[in-house]
C-alpha cells in the first residue's frame, strides 16, 4: 500500500503542519530539548517509572503477585513493536516529511516506514500496563505516552494517525493478553519469591503469596476460630 492519505482536505496533514509549525517559530535549544526528549527521554522516564513502581510493589503484601503486574507492562511493549513490524511492512506510508515539503525535521535520515510509530506504541503499553497494575503509576505511564505522541509530531517525523494508530496497538496488546499474561507470570514471580532470588519481587520481611513457612495454615485456622494452641489436647485430658 503507498500510505493513508486521501484526496481533498487532509485533517492529518492540516494537525501535522499546525504541530510541527511550533516548531519552525521555537528557540533552537528548545527545539533541541524536544528532539532528545521526544527520542529518548520520554522512554527513559518510563523506565525509571517502571523501576520505581518494582521497589513499591515489592514491599506490599502478595507482592509476588504485584511484581508479576509490573513485568508485564515491559513485556507487553516489547510484543506490540513485534507486532508492529508486519503492520509497518503492509502498510508501508512514507515519513511526512517525503511527501511534504517545508517541514521541520528535527531528525533527519530515518528511511523507514512512518505508520504505526514504535515510540507511540512502546510508550503507551508501558502506560497502559503499568496501569493494570497500578493506577497512580499507570496514569504518570500514559501522561508520558501522550507527550511522546505529541513528541514525534512535533519533530516532523510522524502523522498524528501514525501516532494514534501507535496508542491503539499499544493499548490493545497492554490489555488484550493481559489475563493469558498474568496466568503465567504470578505463578513465576511466587516461584522466584522461594527462592534465592526472591529480592527480585519481594523486600525482606514481606509476606509473599502462599510462600509462608510450614504450620502457617495451621496458626491461620487457629487464629481464625478463636483456639488457642494445644486447646485439643486440654480438651482431651478433660475427658479422660
Amino acid at each position: 500500500m503507498a500510505g493513508l492519505a486521501l484526496e481533498g482536505p487532509n485533517p492529518d496533514v492540516d494537525v501535522l503542519d499546525g504541530i510541527n509549525g511550533l516548531a519552525k517559530d521555537a528557540p533552537h535549544w528548545v527545539n533541541k530539548a524536544i528532539e532528545y526528549i521526544g527520542e529518548y527521554g520520554l522512554i527513559a522516564a518510563l523506565a525509571v517509572l517502571c523501576l520505581v513502581a518494582w521497589w513499591s510493589a515489592r514491599r506490599k503484601p502478595g507482592a509476588p503477585s504485584a511484581v508479576a503486574g509490573l513485568v508485564w507492562a515491559p513485556l507487553a511493549a516489547g510484543i506490540a513493536l513485534l507486532a508492529n513490524i508486519p503492520i509497518r511492512a503492509f502498510v508501508e506510508r512514507p515519513r511526512p516529511f517525503k511527501d511534504h515539503a517545508g517541514l521541520e525535521v528535527l531528525i533527519p535520515g530515518k528511511s523507514d516506514f512512518s505508520f504505526v510509530s514504535d515510540h507511540a506504541t512502546l510508550t503507551m503499553a508501558v502506560g497502559v500496563g503499568l496501569f493494570v497494575a497500578h493506577r497512580k503509576y499507570g496514569l504518570i505511564g500514559i501522561a508520558l505516552a501522550l507527550a511522546e505522541g505529541f513528541c514525534r509530531v512535533y519533530m516532523g517525523v510522524h502523522y498524528p494517525t501514525d501516532v494514534i494508530g501507535g496508542f491503539a496497538l499499544g493499548t490493545a496488546v497492554a490489555l488484550l493478553l493481559a489475563p493469558p499474561a498474568q496466568a503465567l507470570l504470578v505463578p513465576l514471580m511466587t516461584a522466584i519469591g522461594r527462592s534465592k532470588l526472591a529480592w527480585l519481587v519481594r523486600a525482606p520481611g514481606v509476606e509473599g503469596d502462599g510462600d509462608g513457612g510450614p504450620g502457617e495454615g495451621s496458626r491461620v485456622v487457629a487464629a481464625g476460630s478463636g483456639m488457642a494452641p494445644g486447646h485439643k489436647e486440654r480438651d482431651k485430658d478433660l475427658a479422660a
